[in-house]
């Protein structure tokens, strides 16, 4: 290769040459190095990304878009023309790299991901393989299109919060369903959502595909018919007697933080609840609903808004939790936020009566965001 001579006629072409020069001039450069790169040593390489470089911020679009296509299936491309060609606004310039190329780094894969077109995305998604932190891009923020083909690659694989955006995304989307629940690497957990909430056409394609799959389908089934029957249980409570226990020891005086602590570790729940919304002012219903939805946050408002101590708050939390239980991480973080809560807030927030139920819940995240 006549470096000197390839170098004179490019900077010639540069300064003086017309685009069809300059166009003429980068396809010979390509086609030279297409010819032999399996035998370049890495200084010719980097000399042929540099000339690449800079010939192609010099030609039209449909030479780059040619340019790229040339590149994209070569394992020793330059990486700096790759790159730059990955990174262009144009997807038929972008396109055949970002789905092609071995040459790119993590770095532009996840800047082209966050910020291109959801044609960018689509080529990026169809790569033979993606990392967790390229897919959780992809899945946020690809569309239909994008989610579907990236949940569809076997090269791809995904991290807990990738999987957790897949279950939700296919909630109502009977195709990306039952792509996701055929993946082999879908942690249990995640296929146990997606079940719950899939289609009975979903639950059937994934049996027939995979017939080991019908255990966990009828699992799946079973588990959330149970919890709606629990549901169902509480809401089904009688607090008559609670009531009248209460407010026994409420007339007399007596009512006080021990008592609940008592209720809730002898695992009453009607009690509990009674006597935390006799102490609170606030209607039963409220308390009941505090007590049994997912997230503890009215709960641990409640608790300060009475000064009430961490063992108490320990106490309601697991009678709370009931037959799941509350592991002792769970448990500590709910203590670190009862502590990072000022009193003053969570007593303001049980004073307000216009809608109490949406008040405890509301307030608390604004506080927490």
């Amino acid at each position: 290769m006549d470096t000197a001579a390839l170098i004179e006629e490019l900077n010639e072409a540069v300064a003086q040459g017309g685009l069809g020069r300059r166009t003429k001039i980068i396809h010979r450069i390509a086609d030279l190095f297409a010819v032999a790169s399996a035998n370049y040593s890495e200084e010719q390489i980097a000399l042929f990304d540099d000339v690449l470089t800079r010939m192609a911020e010099t030609i039209e679009l449909s030479a780059r878009a040619a340019l790229a296509r040339r590149l994209a299936n070569d394992p020793r491309a330059p990486a700096k023309i790759s790159r730059y060609l990955a990174s262009h606004d144009a997807f038929d310039v972008a396109g055949p790299v970002l789905e092609h190329s071995q040459r790119l780094d993590s770095d532009t894969l996840l800047a082209t991901a966050r910020t291109q077109s959801q044609r960018h995305l689509l080529a990026i998604s169809r790569r033979a393989s993606l990392d967790e932190a390229l897919t959780d891009v992809l899945v946020e923020r690809g569309d239909k299109h994008v989610v579907l083909s990236t949940a569809g690659n076997p090269g791809a694989r995904f991290s807990d919060r990738g999987y957790a955006t897949l279950t939700t995304r296919s909630e109502g989307d009977d195709e990306l369903a039952a792509c996701v629940g055929l993946r082999r690497d879908i942690p249990r957990p995640h296929l146990m959502r997606l079940l719950v909430r899939a289609s009975h056409a979903v639950r059937q394609k994934l049996e027939a595909a995979n017939p080991a799959m019908t255990s966990l389908i009828e699992e799946a089934v079973s588990d959330v018919t149970k919890t709606m029957l629990d549901r169902a249980h509480v809401v089904m409570r009688d607090y008559t007697a609670a009531r009248g226990r209460v407010e026994a020891l409420r007339a007399s005086g007596k009512l006080n933080e021990q008592d609940v602590a008592a209720f809730a570790k002898a695992n009453q729940f009607e009690e509990t609840t009674a006597a935390l919304a006799t102490l609170c002012e606030l209607p039963i219903e409220t308390v009941e609903q505090a007590m049994t939805q997912d997230l503890p946050d009215a709960v641990l408002i409640m608790v300060k808004a009475l000064g009430m101590s961490r063992d108490t708050a320990k106490a309601v939390l697991r009678l709370r939790a009931g037959g799941r239980g509350i592991s002792p991480g769970e448990l500590e973080q709910c203590l670190d936020t009862l502590a990072r809560l000022p009193s003053s807030i969570a007593r303001q927030i049980i004073k307000f009566r216009d809608n109490p139920s949406l008040a405890l819940g509301a307030r608390f995240s604004r506080l927490s965001a």
